[in-house]
């Protein structure tokens, strides 16, 4: 079965197993292998930011569980909206929070589907920055203003000067990107339809 391949293979880098209750949601809805391999391949590398953002700024708070389980599903509207796999479009954003909701995923959980696009809202809090940023290295894609929010936050809350986090984040994302051809790679392995 395509889905359980996508789920459960070991991948090149090996890539973390989801959450047990991502998986069994996954596997409930019968995504397409294609979004499962993509959210394994997100989840991966948000477990590795925190991970390195925790040993960095061991003072800085993260809410580490939100992060990876937000990671792990932030795309699940795709399986809605599946035009959106393959092609541009938003609408997976809010189907996907309501869907996660819907399945009884709390708020704190749920709104990563909703946010992970939008990273300049009042309501976006660092743990979203977090899972827009996986969202993006996971592929090796570098934003900026994105980047800048992040440095922002753990410069205040570490009360180093801007230009050394700026620093430390750039070769911590530089790190995350590296497997970013074969993260894709992957990815692709995995058929769009079920």
């Amino acid at each position: 079965m395509a889905l359980d391949r996508a789920l459960t293979e070991s991948g090149t880098p090996t890539l973390r197993a989801l959450p047990d209750q991502v998986e069994l949601l996954l596997r409930r809805l019968d995504v397409p292998p294609r979004l499962a391999a993509h959210l394994r391949a997100v989840h991966d590398v948000a477990y590795r930011l925190v991970d390195l953002l925790g040993r960095r700024y061991p003072g800085v708070r993260i809410d580490r569980e939100a992060v990876i389980y937000g990671a792990a599903t932030h795309d699940i509207g795709k399986s809605v909206r599946t035009g959106e796999l393959s092609g541009p479009g938003s609408a997976h954003e809010e189907i996907g929070y309501r869907l996660l909701l819907d399945h009884g995923v709390t708020e704190r959980l749920a709104r990563f589907a909703r946010t992970h696009a939008e990273w300049a809202g009042a309501d976006i809090a660092f743990e979203d920055l977090l899972v827009s940023l996986a969202d993006k290295v996971w592929k090796g894609k570098r934003v900026p203003e994105l980047e800048q929010l992040i440095v922002d936050h753990l410069a205040a809350a570490s009360r180093q000067e801007p230009w050394e986090v700026f620093m430390t984040l750039d070769d911590i994302v530089g790190e995350l990107a590296e497997d970013a051809d074969q993260r894709l790679a992957f990815q692709s392995r995995h058929p769009v339809t079920p």
